[in-house]
């Protein structure tokens, strides 16, 4: 079997896993590689019962990997209130652990983090301790998927991140990916379990500490605020637990 299509079988294969457990970011991504991988086996098949062949499965995983978007486009639009939270400029007492750390629980296997800005150190820094209070928390967690606008700058600060990020998350069996657009101003986190947090500032809330000498350099429960609104909404039928 050639090395394209064993890489398809095995991608898609999981794909399908992943889908039927309600493992859907996961399995979306798998299906957009599987198919990847698919398409490139085609266009090098010779045979044409053969080309045929793939053509039709690929359109099938086509279709299916159309239905897990839209379920997916669907969580960010649906639920009803759970909490609302006003931060007053200045306020301090709203680390991470305050606004996400009630939702992130065994039920959560999946985190989409939908935040536009993360280029410069702080904003980094900002993932990896929402990372790390998820993987803290979240016992079953196996995949979080980053989508954010790319860096336009040479030095790729922001690609040498998210690589070290990913090689360490997967030490803990947690698969990180990141995917850009040029275009996204939505600022939410989307939780497996059927919540969805959304900040007005995203994650990047917190005003810098003056001096790495004082509480709140280190620990944000102490970390003054900007003024912003946090929302959380919940929908059962997102709840893939």
């Amino acid at each position: 079997m050639a090395t394209a299509q064993m890489l398809a079988v095995t991608l898609l294969t999981r794909a399908i896993e992943y889908d039927v457990v309600g493992r859907k970011l996961e399995a979306l991504k798998l299906y957009e590689d599987g198919i990847e991988a698919l398409l490139k086996e085609s266009k090098a098949e010779t045979d044409p019962k053969r080309k045929q062949h793939y053509q039709t499965k690929i359109l099938e995983y086509m279709n299916r990997a159309e239905q897990v978007k839209e379920l997916v486009t669907r969580w960010k639009s649906k639920g009803v209130i759970s909490d609302k939270i006003h931060i007053v400029e200045g306020a301090t007492g709203y680390s991470y652990r305050r606004i996400f750390g009630k939702y992130l629980n065994e039920d959560v296997r999946e985190v989409l983090i939908e935040e536009p800005y993360v280029r410069d150190h702080y904003q980094i820094c900002n993932v990896v301790m929402l990372c790390e209070l998820a993987v803290s928390s979240c016992r079953n967690l196996k995949y979080i998927q980053l989508l954010t606008v790319k860096d336009g700058k040479n030095n790729d600060e922001q690609g040498r991140a998210f690589e070290t990020l990913k090689e360490n998350l997967q030490k803990h069996a947690i698969k990180f990916v990141v995917e850009y657009s040029e275009h996204m101003h939505d600022r939410q986190v989307i939780l497996s379990n059927g919540y969805v947090v959304k900040i007005g500032r995203g994650l990047n809330y917190f005003k810098p500490s003056p001096t790495r000498y004082q509480l709140g350099a280190f620990d944000h429960h102490f970390r003054e605020c900007r003024e912003t609104n946090v929302d959380v909404f919940y929908c059962p039928e997102n709840n893939k637990s």
